[in-house]
């Protein structure tokens, strides 16, 4: 079976860092580009960051650039999201994301909580 299994969500203080981790198996993961997304109470979703295949390029929503690090290690099939300095308004459910062309995999969700 094809699947994504998200684990690290949590509830964290302003300031604090947490890490989500995204593990894949049934397909070929180091072929497939990775997108960290987010969904806050009362909003639409929205892109996080992006990850190349061979996690050579990254990109992030403003909101989050230069306190959140994606990356993914294509040996253990797992991705990651160093989520730093976090704020009440990254409260959200977070989900991951794997694409090969027009094929996509989700992961399940995990809470994160933000407390001021």
């Amino acid at each position: 079976e094809m699947q994504l299994v998200q684990s690290g969500g949590g509830l964290v203080q302003a300031g604090e860092s947490l890490t989500l981790s995204c593990a894949a198996s049934g397909f070929s993961f180091d072929e497939f580009a990775i997108g960290w997304f987010r969904q806050a109470p009362g909003k639409q979703r929205e892109a996080v960051s992006c990850l190349s295949y061979s996690n050579d390029y990254t990109d992030y929503a403003q909101s989050v650039k230069g306190r959140f690090t994606a990356s993914k290690d294509n040996d253990k099939k797992t991705a990651y999201l160093q989520m730093n300095s976090q704020a009440p308004e990254d409260t959200a459910v977070d989900y991951c994301k794997a694409r090969l062309v027009v094929t996509d995999y989700w992961g399940q969700g995990t809470q994160v909580t933000v407390s001021s």
